[in-house]
């Protein structure tokens, strides 16, 4: 009996408390096994066909009699810069490609201290326009409508262009199907600064190398990519002249609010949405120099500004519009879903411990070989291939190369926060830059109260019908939006 009683106690916590799960497949080499190839394949099949398509890629080459010449061709460079002083190498190398016409665009606080500068350039064909606001999208806009070339180049206000430029851009523009052309890119140097300032310096051209590697991967497998760079790029005129273009490129939307930033994001989706081609033109006649951050604090802001950009873009090319997963499906797994997926703080611990889980029945030596190729394989070629060219134009900067994987992980951290404050929209990296950050997510106007239809029976029942037609799955993806659309960075505190 006391036997009986005594155990009660015991017999009632396992009816009342739910048993916990086992954890017994940790013990599991067939698991960790299964892991370790689940993440191999995932993380490293799109490095390996990447770098097959990247050795391989050629850009279009000049055409015998081509269609357009250089002065078939508007550049439009908006800027906000405080000093136009500076702008003159940059806007020098530009006329010096000979376009048919310059537009530069700037807030009207700028505007006569930006007309001035150009007139010194002492050419004709540079126009200087203004607009209300500093906003990349609203001074594009300014510009656009009177452009009359069948080409538009749209640029940044600090990149060097080489003097073959724009024979290169133009190339690819004899297939009609062409809507637009960007070009490789590398970032100005700084070699006798201090330390600090060359590493954070180093960490933007390896940023740009990657870039380079990735885009021209990407377009040599299925002609894609996630976003075309802003820096340089070429487009047919009648694309942005469109009215359709225009009135959603002013209109983008994001959660419950008007988007006035990631316009090369748009531009981008707009072209896939369309059935345009791009192209992107690696070689070193069309290769462009710009400048990135050369202070942590800058630089860390720049990476997080592109980071919200990336999620908000590719998040709307994968459940908003939806395009790529027919039009570039390997984009869709290589790049867009791949940002959902890539935090290498993670996955490089987890595929290094699955490795040496899997091989724990193997004998030691063989467990350490598997372990150490691994690991070789991991920092020794991953790593490292995406900036051969980085290296062979300096050796030097192996140096380097350890800053490189340490930021790495920590980027990932910066891609987390990024998506955490999705609803920030500050250049942050730049002082003047924000003079108008609030003019960047708007909230949509409600339609006026005095416009509305008159609220009669008919009315009621045709918005009723109208609102039970709305389906399911639509309503799931707005509250998965909503999540993802509606934070406020102030509230999730100082990161």
């Amino acid at each position: 009996m006391e036997t009986h009683f005594g155990n009660l106690p015991m017999r009632l916590c396992g009816v009342l408390v739910p048993s916990l799960p086992s954890f017994d497949f940790l013990n599991s080499t067939t698991f960790w096994a299964y892991l370790f190839w689940i993440l191999w394949l995932h993380r490293y099949v799109r490095l390996l066909v990447h770098c097959l398509s990247h050795w391989t890629y050629k850009s279009k080459p000049l055409p015998a009699n081509p269609k357009y010449t250089n002065q078939d061709v508007t550049v439009v460079v908006p800027t906000i810069h405080d000093n136009p002083e500076e702008l003159k190498p940059s806007l020098s190398s530009l006329l010096a490609c000979n376009p048919a016409c310059l537009y530069l665009v700037t807030p009207y606080d700028k505007f006569e201290a930006l007309k001035k500068a150009a007139e010194q350039l002492g050419v004709k064909n540079v126009q200087v326009l203004s607009n209300t606001i500093a906003n990349k999208r609203r001074q594009l806009c300014e510009a656009i409508p009177s452009i009359e070339t069948p080409i538009t180049v749209l640029a940044d206000d600090d990149v060097t262009w080489p003097s073959k430029m724009l024979t290169y851009l133009l190339a690819p523009f004899e297939d009609d199907k062409m809507g637009g052309v960007g070009s490789c890119q590398r970032v100005k140097r700084v070699w006798y600064e201090p330390w600090s300032t060359r590493i954070w310096n180093w960490l933007g051209a390896a940023y740009i190398e990657r870039r380079n590697f990735e885009i021209t991967a990407t377009h040599n497998i299925d002609g894609g990519t996630s976003c075309m760079s802003g820096r340089t790029v070429a487009y047919r005129t009648e694309i942005l002249k469109g009215h359709d273009f225009l009135s959603e490129f002013q209109n983008e939307k994001w959660g419950e609010g008007t988007l006035n930033t990631d316009d090369d994001n748009f531009i981008t989706r707009w072209l896939v949405k369309n059935r345009w081609k791009t192209w992107i033109q690696y070689d070193p006649e069309c290769e462009l120099e710009t400048t990135l951050e050369n202070n942590m604090e800058l630089f860390v802001l720049q990476c997080i500004r592109w980071a919200r950009s990336n999620w908000r873009s590719n998040w709307t090319s994968l459940f908003i519009e939806g395009h790529v997963w027919k039009q570039q499906m390997w984009c869709t797994y290589a790049l867009h879903i791949a940002t959902f997926t890539s935090l290498a703080f993670l996955v490089d611990p987890l595929l290094l411990l699955s490795c040496w889980q899997a091989t724990a029945d193997w004998d030691t030596a063989q467990r350490e070989r598997a372990f150490w190729a691994q690991f070789i394989f991991m920092f020794g070629f991953t790593k490292v291939v995406k900036l051969v060219g980085l290296f062979k134009r300096n050796p030097s900067d192996i140096v380097f190369l350890p800053v490189s994987i340490i930021f790495g992980y920590f980027h990932g951290l910066i891609k987390i926060y990024a998506l955490l404050t999705l609803r920030t929209t500050t250049w942050g990296s730049r002082p003047d830059g924000d003079t108008n950050n609030d003019s960047r997510l708007q909230p949509i106007p409600k339609p006026s109260e005095y416009v509305a239809s008159p609220k009669t029976k008919e009315h009621s029942d045709l918005t009723a019908s109208s609102a039970s037609g709305i389906s399911d799955g639509f309503k799931i993806r707005q509250k998965v939006w909503g999540f993802l659309t509606r934070q406020q960075p102030e509230d999730l505190g100082k990161i």
